[in-house]
């Protein structure tokens, strides 16, 4: 490329970032560079600069970008229906819960546009099953991440989230995670429901512990509670099987999914058990784009995909493969502290601060991200192999380096 155009392209970036700066609100800490495209595990951004995406619009693209088969079910659904109300039946929704339920615990679903709203759902209903005995009270985890909504943010318990932001809707409760005495002692007559994520994301790759797991779900049934799993981050093949819960041989009464689940379209759902589900009756809850005709056909192709290529078995091999490559870089580096998570969901702690380390590969054609400060965390498209962890795992030895 020569350098006038490359200026041109330069020029063009850093007037996208002047117009975001000016005309979007501040939510978000954004890192300099403009994507344009993408295939596979890599993205390019708008001066023509390739990366291996570690990110992957944080667990979203799950069978990578641009994927033909995603492509054509767009472009043919597009040109016959975007949307539809959930006043009528729709055929792919329909169909989409219908897999949804093979392949999990569930037998009823309800469609949303995010995790967070799918959180919200999981809310209103164990409210509702709660009602009749006065129970609306619901156990959360610290640590934990459900949303930014002001509800699902008072299941949230990270305080930098929730700062400014109070008060919030009452009735919400914080449990030390892996602590199952203390999930014990906060049971009363009040409490409608447990929610926890079986894997924190948000939190760092914090994974629930067998006993905790398996301590929540006697509770539950003892007590006839309800007992929540947010899979929006960890579920539908990220760690290796179709759903983190089915490591622990634990089903819950009601999941969320979102991030993957449409290949980057919009969509949430909120999973339960028949006697549960049926809890809701017509204008209790509703979604007037949830679960439309358009961002459902795409999430059905998305699991057919799964399917078909192996991917949940894929990210099983491959997250054994990544993590040993990451525990090599441990044993280099004594800032390295832990390597943890499951599949391609995996976290790696270090003893000083992740942006440093993440601008330094971002130089170098590799997009991760950090959470919890200090935790570099790892969700790459579940199509990842082996060459292509190699190279990632190459420019993270060098950044290292030269950090």
């Amino acid at each position: 490329m020569n350098s006038e155009k490359l200026k041109n392209l330069k020029e063009k970036t850093e007037k996208v970032i002047e117009n975001s700066q000016k005309y979007l609100m501040p939510t978000y800490s954004r890192i300099p560079i403009v994507p344009e495209k993408g295939e596979g595990v890599r993205v390019w951004d708008k001066e023509g600069k390739c990366y291996i995406d570690l990110v992957s619009g944080i667990g979203v693209m799950a069978v990578g970008y641009s994927h033909p088969r995603i492509c054509k079910v767009i472009k043919e659904q597009s040109q016959k229906l975007v949307h539809c109300s959930n006043l009528y039946h729709i055929e792919n929704q329909a169909k989409l819960a219908e897999k949804l339920c093979q392949i999990s615990f569930a037998d009823k679903v309800f469609f949303c546009n995010s995790g967070a709203e799918a959180n919200e759902a999981a809310i209103k209903l164990a409210r509702k099953f709660g009602y009749q005995k006065g129970a609306f009270e619901i156990v959360a985890m610290e640590n934990s991440f459900h949303g930014r909504t002001l509800a699902t943010l008072g299941l949230t318990g990270q305080e930098k989230y929730r700062k400014w932001f109070g008060p919030f809707p009452p009735g919400f409760k914080f449990c030390e995670f892996n602590n199952v005495k203390k999930l014990k002692e906060m049971i009363t007559s009040k409490t409608c429901a447990i929610i926890m994520e079986p894997i924190q994301g948000e939190g760092g790759i914090k994974e629930a512990s067998p006993e905790f797991i398996e301590a929540a779900r006697e509770i539950c049934t003892e007590k006839d509670i309800l007992l929540i799993f947010d899979e929006v981050q960890c579920g539908l093949g990220r760690t290796g099987k179709w759903f983190a819960y089915q490591h622990f041989g634990v089903e819950p009464d009601i999941m969320t999914l979102a991030k993957p689940l449409a290949a980057g379209l919009p969509i949430g759902a909120c999973l339960a058990k028949k006697n549960i589900a049926d809890i809701f009756s017509p204008g209790d809850h509703a979604s007037t784009f949830g679960g439309g005709p358009l961002v459902t056909s795409v999430a059905l192709e998305v699991l057919n995909i799964m399917e078909e290529e192996k991917l949940v078995e894929k990210a099983k091999e491959m997250g054994k493969y990544f993590r040993k490559k990451l525990l090599s870089l441990k044993e280099k580096f004594p800032f390295i502290k832990e390597v943890r998570g499951k599949g391609l969901m995996l976290g790696m702690e270090l003893d000083i601060e992740g942006k440093p380390v993440m601008d330094k590969a971002r130089e170098k054609g590799l997009l991760i991200n950090v959470t919890k400060g200090k935790v570099l965390r790892f969700l790459p498209p579940l199509i990842i192999k082996e060459a292509e962890i190699d190279e990632a795992v190459f420019i993270l030895e060098e950044s290292f380096k030269e950090i």
